[in-house]
């Protein structure tokens, strides 16, 4: 008999919306162990809070003794990074019967200096902290010891990295045509000041590259790729690097993209496995140079990463230059990342997770 359960959304991002890709990408998969997963949503920014929750109230009648799995970012339920009002949402799925599940796609509150950030993060981890103490299953997308305001580990968390939101083909890596120039890839750059370090990072790499290597290319494409495509050119006018930028791409384009590169180059910030573009470089079997952080850890330290501290900028140039180089050792890595997607991070493998989970609980 197939199971029923719901994903249940607030806002819905825009231009992309990353979890509900999560989401039909899961559904899909969950389909092979004859559990539907039907995607809502709390259209507050709509229609108004005390609108939506009446709406939800009348949806969740028909819920009891179904799983809800309560999707949550803080930019999903406030639009300035103040949450509390999820807990109103898990609440009146409890009252109704639901069996509650938060999948936690942000793990951590915002950071920041100002007066401002210091009050929402306060408010992100008493809101994160209750509706876990309120949900039936705790679903992070990083290791839960690795989360800063899980003093204890609840014996209801799990650890469920996230999948790559793109139609990635079984089999061997797709491979482009012999005799091309090295290519490095770049999938989505960060919005922001942020942005504004990270393009330095990629232009100093890629010209350290090109000036010992000779010819290369640089393929830079999704989120903030065109509005820094002035600074690419600019940075390396004067070296031989071939330059690709474009912004927003279908799925597919994005898989042929990645299979083209030889290696994904990924600043975006600390690497993890919540972290969608880089585990997309991983599914597509490159080698990744990343930053580490906090939430490094298993399943995704056991792909090809060459990880190198932000504050030594050579190791990053020399890292590039050795994984561009250096074909056994960019084979090593290649597979390396090959077996970890299948193993950890394909959607198979992450529905069986949550097939076992949400039938034996």
């Amino acid at each position: 008999m197939s199971i029923r359960c719901v994903a249940l959304l607030g806002r819905k991002d825009k231009p992309t919306d990353a979890v509900e890709e999560y989401c039909t990408y899961l559904s899909s998969a969950l389909e092979t162990h004859d559990i539907q997963l039907a995607i809502q949503r709390v259209t507050w920014e709509i229609d108004g809070w005390p609108e939506a929750l009446q709406s939800l109230r009348l949806r969740a009648s028909n819920w009891r003794d179904h799983w809800v799995l309560v999707q949550y970012t803080a930019l999903a339920w406030s639009a300035r990074g103040f949450p509390q009002r999820v807990l109103s949402t898990v609440k009146i799925l409890k009252s109704a019967g639901a069996r509650v599940a938060i999948v936690f796609h942000d793990v951590e509150p915002y950071p920041g200096t100002r007066l401002i950030d210091t009050i929402r993060r306060f408010g992100q981890v008493w809101t994160m902290r209750r509706v876990a103490t309120f949900a039936d299953l705790n679903v992070f997308t990083v290791p839960p010891e690795r989360i800063s305001w899980l003093a204890n580990v609840p014996g209801n968390a799990v650890f469920i990295p996230v999948g790559a939101n793109l139609p990635i083909p079984t089999g061997p890596k797709l491979r482009s045509l012999p005799n091309r120039i090295p290519t490095i890839g770049v999938f989505s750059i960060t919005g922001g000041e942020a942005g504004v370090r990270e393009t330095k990072v990629i232009v100093t790499a890629s010209r350290f590259a090109a000036e010992r290597l000779g010819a290369l290319r640089l393929s830079v494409f999704g989120r903030q790729a065109e509005v820094r495509e002035t600074e690419l050119r600019e940075g390396l006018r004067d070296v031989p690097v071939e330059l690709s930028v474009e912004g927003l791409i279908e799925p597919e384009n994005v898989v042929q993209r990645l299979a083209g590169c030889d290696v994904l180059l990924f600043v975006r910030g600390p690497i993890s496995s919540r972290r969608g573009s880089a585990i997309a470089g991983i599914a597509c079997g490159l080698p990744v140079i990343a930053y580490p952080g906090s939430e490094t850890a298993m399943p995704i330290t056991g792909a090809g990463l060459v990880l190198v501290s932000p504050s030594r900028p050579d190791d990053l140039n020399a890292a590039l230059v050795r994984v561009l180089s250096d074909t056994t050792y960019r084979m090593e890595l290649s597979a390396r990342s090959r077996a970890t997607y299948e193993n950890h991070f394909a959607w198979p493998a992450i529905a069986a997770r949550f097939n076992s989970l949400l039938t034996n609980r």
